[in-house]
């Protein structure tokens, strides 16, 4: 191909580049609220979520798995706190740093609390006789994401 070529193709292809990503912006959202029912009306959503000290990337009916929560019972329902991301296929919506709970509610419920695998510690030290074994489960709780609830837009 001659370098003219290469330029028009090049030209052409940008174009169509060019005009592609103009007609996506022009959906975008005015403010959080139509945000909020955009997300809304998506078949499917998701957030990311702060629990136990870690973020997760959680959609209603997940099963997670966390580091032991003491103080919750198998079949108690958590409120998540701390919302840093709502979104769906086509819209996101992030915090600063996390989103209202007044905005956006989820529960977690307490499916189970479970052990892991077993873990084997062995330590040895040599030509002095000493060898120790150490044995250890890490406790576990199980927790089945609920559905993500939005407030009413008319109310911020």
């Amino acid at each position: 191909m001659a370098s003219w070529q290469i330029r028009s193709w090049l030209s052409n292809n940008l174009r169509r580049v060019a005009s592609c990503s103009v007609s996506t912006q022009a959906a975008l959202p005015k403010n959080t609220s139509a945000a909020f029912s955009l997300i809304r009306s998506q078949p499917s959503q998701y957030i990311v979520a702060s629990l136990a000290g870690r973020k997760y990337l959680l959609a209603p009916k997940d099963l997670l798995t966390v580091p032991h929560l003491k103080d919750v019972r198998v079949g108690d329902v958590l409120a998540l706190q701390d919302i840093h991301e709502v979104g769906s296929r086509d819209y996101t919506l992030r915090g600063d740093p996390v989103i209202s709970s007044s905005r956006v509610k989820v529960d977690a419920t307490v499916v189970e609390h479970t052990k892991g695998k077993m873990e084997v510690v062995f330590k040895k030290k040599r030509r002095k006789g000493y060898q120790k074994t150490i044995k250890n489960k890490h406790p576990y709780t199980r927790l089945r994401i609920g559905s993500i609830e939005f407030s009413d837009p008319s109310n911020p």
